[in-house]
């Protein structure tokens, strides 16, 4: 039996989750059941490699009054009375949820949604406007186009949950998919939109990308109601308002007409004889155009003025058409955090009223992904080593295309009978941002052994505990007092500071925007596993959607490969695995399900052949190289990790043995080669997924291990997969990083080169301290931790900082509060050490009653 606990509070609408199992102890095929007969939809997301269940996935229908936790047990589930139906004939789809019937026909999303008999709704389809040339041209030309639905499948027919997913083309330029979630007895959808760039950054411009919903209309205009979400309630209009005339219509109906109730009757007939002479409002617009303002606006018509409303900071993207005989309800997650946003009801008072949620604003200027500098002659590789030492940008001709970058969106549409109170309209707005998610306490995901070594926190080291809280605190602050919002920008974080100017280097080659380097994700990743908190799973989740996205290349020539950090997200010339790394993605996947990420992990499955592409070392490798399918050069460290983290994450989801047979293979080359991963390289055969074992030099990375090397190899070590020597080879590459030179020496006959990063390395000595029972090595990795000697690369102001606190700034652009000391590298691999040497090596601390470490030159 597993507790199953909300991640916030209880909801009422359908969920779906994750949960692991320890090895061997859940059969494939076993199936679960809720213990108090709540209807319940399971399915297998992976397996160990003895084929029982590593994680599960589990879907429940809404609940008007959803208990505050769940027991998940093995046996048969209950199903439900109503259960989700899904009939296929043709083209057509109908999925019916209860009450409301959903008719899904190409080339549209939704041909028609019905409550009970009635039609509520026509036609839900994506639109977009194309512009042919930036903002500064005054001949520019926009055209709005309705994007075509070129294929359509059903992915889950029920009975809790059903989903589909649709695929085509906004215009000709911008492939799309979405899918649609379905749960039974709901009377909302849920709509996961994913598109990527297609176009030339020179002549396409995007000034409007939207969801479009036509309403029918049918009740009287002063009975057709408009909701618009505002910061703490909504702007509650009428077609037709009967408050503030001249003329009193009665307190009775002006209270049901702001209620959103029927107006049978009008008593006074100075009003009821002059309704055709008050203004029907019929088109309206909500613009949220920064992360600190929204504008509101109105008309009675096209051809006339708009009157302004007034205006608001933070709408949550939500909104309502309709009447008393019913309507819809339409948002945007994280509307304002995506700005240039808006909302649009138009022709309120005609028979059929349209909705359109745009994700992409057309009242916004154009997006422009043009490369940001026109390369300032750096033309050659030698030019562009000179630009990457002063502003440590990594620039190359035509690579800072943003050519195949995604972004995904959330969005919902809701069906009603009647108008919803302002209560209930509250509600539907909070679920949309905080969508309700079921998950196991920490303890039990512990219990399940994935994903490598971590812990618990504990009241002993509520030092470091502190430390990480403060952290995780210091830049949810910053992404709020920085504004890190917007279409491409939400849910990274910027790389390093900028202590003279008061800023984060936003503007400084590849300092600004973090993409994923040194491991930010796993850092979240890991504090949400340890403490559960909804705050650190909700930021971890926004970086994983950008990261996973904007960051990565999706179509082309760079397919399946991330760019470095750069002003822009896709502005580097690096294009590594490192940044698309499965690692990053499988934590979010496993514990929501979300079928996005398992796409954009499926993406990986060849990730391998990327190499003969593009050659990561072009620009400094001393030697003459052409990529050789027969002999591709792939990193021990950074590359290998990504790959295996991609093969494995493949094997287990899908059962794949050409992922399982190179993940394997190539762990035996490592340990087959003189110096493991001490040799820094290797030689890779597309064709057969191995490595050359013949080469016999040492060399060694700072970087190697800061990609997720330590993390994906720590859980092929747990999982046994019976590969002799390759947990020799990397508990060889852990002890002997941080020991000193002659001791590194007497053992490969060499000092090793280029150590730095030692607080991060730390946990690679706590690692084959761990495993081999070294007191010694342990009391060494926390003298590291602590202790920034000998890192002369790459002085850690973190380390060297003894109060960790901020300082409040006035003289900045916005007051902010600056803990200058701090650097996302610094942060990231600081937390990932921490986490884990308190999980491998906590009774060896020497400032917590241990014997402290002494360098071997220094006598007792």
């Amino acid at each position: 039996m597993t507790t199953l606990q909300w991640l916030e509070t209880p909801c009422q609408q359908g969920v779906s989750w994750g949960v692991p199992w320890p090895r061997g102890t859940v059969a494939e095929g076993t199936l679960f059941a809720i213990a108090d007969g709540t209807p319940v939809q399971s399915w297998t997301t992976a397996t160990w490699p003895d084929s029982s269940i590593k994680w599960s996935a589990h879907a429940i229908g809404p609940s008007e009054h959803p208990e505050s936790s769940y027991e998940l047990v093995t046996g048969s589930p209950t199903t439900p009375s109503r259960p989700v139906h899904v009939t296929q004939t043709g083209a057509e789809v109908r999925v019916r949820t209860g009450e409301i019937t959903w008719t899904l026909r190409k080339p549209s999303l939704i041909a028609s949604i019905a409550y009970g008999d009635q039609e509520v709704v026509r036609e839900v389809r994506l639109v977009s406007v194309r512009q042919d040339a930036p903002d500064e041209d005054l001949g520019r030309h926009r055209q709005q186009t309705t994007a075509t639905v070129d294929n359509l499948v059903v992915e889950q027919d029920g009975p809790v949950r059903a989903v589909v997913r649709l695929e085509g083309k906004h215009g000709d330029w911008l492939p799309f998919s979405v899918r649609l979630y379905f749960y039974a007895g709901a009377t909302d959808v849920r709509i996961v939109h994913s598109f990527i760039w297609d176009g030339d950054p020179d002549r396409d411009f995007l000034a409007g990308l939207g969801l479009s919903a036509d309403v029918v209309m049918r009740d009287e205009p002063h009975n057709r109601h408009i909701r618009l979400a505002g910061p703490s309630g909504f702007l509650t209009e009428a077609v037709r308002g009967l408050t503030g005339l001249r003329r009193d219509p009665g307190e009775e109906v002006r209270r049901e007409q702001v209620a959103g109730h029927a107006v049978e009757e009008i008593p006074n007939p100075e009003v009821s004889d002059r309704l055709h002479l008050i203004p029907q409002w019929t088109d309206y617009t909500l613009d949220q155009s920064s992360a600190d303002g929204f504008a509101l606006r109105k008309r009675t018509g096209a051809g006339h003025a708009w009157v302004t409303i007034p205006a608001g900071t933070r709408s949550p993207g939500y909104g309502y058409v309709g009447g008393v005989s019913g309507g819809l309800g339409f948002g945007l997650r994280d509307f304002w955090k995506l700005h240039p946003t808006r909302l649009d009801i138009r022709n309120a008072a005609t028979d059929l009223a349209t909705a359109t949620v745009w994700m992409w604003s057309p009242s916004a200027p154009a997006m422009d992904v043009r490369y940001w500098h026109d390369g300032m002659d750096q033309d050659t590789h030698a030019e562009q080593l000179e630009g990457l030492e002063i502003t440590y940008e990594d620039y190359e001709p035509g690579f800072g295309n943003a050519h195949g970058i995604a972004r995904t969106h959330e969005l919902t549409l809701r069906v009603h009978d009647t108008t919803p109170s302002a209560d209930d309209l509250a509600e539907h707005a909070a679920l949309l941002n905080s969508p309700g998610l079921l998950a196991v306490a920490p303890a039990r995901l512990l219990e399940a052994g994935v994903f490598g070594s971590w812990s618990l926190p504990t009241a002993d080291h509520q030092d470091i505990e502190a430390r990480l809280n403060f952290l995780f605190q210091y830049y949810v602050g910053q992404r709020e007092q920085r504004r890190w919002y917007g279409f491409w920008d939400h849910g990274d974080v910027m790389h390093t500071y900028d202590r003279d100017r008061h800023t984060w280097r936003y503007d400084v080659g590849g300092y600004a925007w973090d993409n994923s380097e040194l491991s930010p994700d796993l850092w979240l990743w890991y504090q949400y596993l340890r403490t559960g908190r909804a705050d650190v799973f909700r930021f971890a989740e926004a970086m994983t959607r950008h990261t996973s996205e904007v960051d990565v290349h999706h179509l082309g020539r760079w397919k399946g490969l991330g760019s470095r950090h750069n002003v822009q997200h896709w502005g580097c010339s690096c294009k590594q695995v490192r940044i698309s790394n499965a690692i990053y993605r499988r934590f979010y996947y496993y514990l929501t399900a979300d079928e996005r990420t398992g796409d954009l992990m499926d993406e990986l499955a060849t990730i391998e052949e990327k190499f003969l592409v593009v050659d990561p070392q072009r620009k400094v490798r001393p030697d003459v190289y052409s990529p050789d399918p027969h002999a591709l050069s792939v990193e021990l460290g950074v590359d290998w990790g990504a790959l295996a983290a991609a093969w494995l994450t493949r094997w287990e989801r899908h059962g794949d043995e050409r992922a399982r047979a190179r993940l394997v293979g190539t762990m035996a080359d490592i340990a087959a080669l003189h110096y493991g991963f001490l040799t820094g390289n290797a030689r890779l055969d597309l064709s057969t997924g191995r490595f050359d074992t013949s080469r016999r030099s040492i060399a060694v990375s700072h970087l190697s291990s800061l990609f997720g090397l330590p993390e994906i190899c720590s859980e092929l070590i747990d999982l046994d997969l019976d590969v002799p020597g390759f947990e020799k080879a990397w508990l060889d590459y852990c002890r002997l990083y941080l020991l000193p030179p002659e001791q590194q020496a007497a053992e490969v006959g060499q000092p090793l080169q280029g150590i730095s990063l030692v607080q991060a390395h730390s946990r690679l000595a706590a690692y084959a301290a761990s495993r081999s029972g070294d007191a010694e090595l342990a009391r060494l990795a926390w003298h590291k931790f602590f202790v920034d000697e000998g890192d002369q690369l790459n002085r850690n102001a973190m380390q060297r900082q003894t109060e960790w606190r901020t300082t409040a700034i006035d003289g900045a652009l916005m007051p902010v509060d600056e803990a200058a000391f701090v650097s996302t590298n610094g942060a990231s691999q600081y937390a990932l050490a921490a986490i884990q040497n308190l999980s491998l090596i906590p009774e060896h601390r020497s400032d917590k009653g241990g014997t402290a470490w002494r360098s071997p030159d220094v006598q007792s």
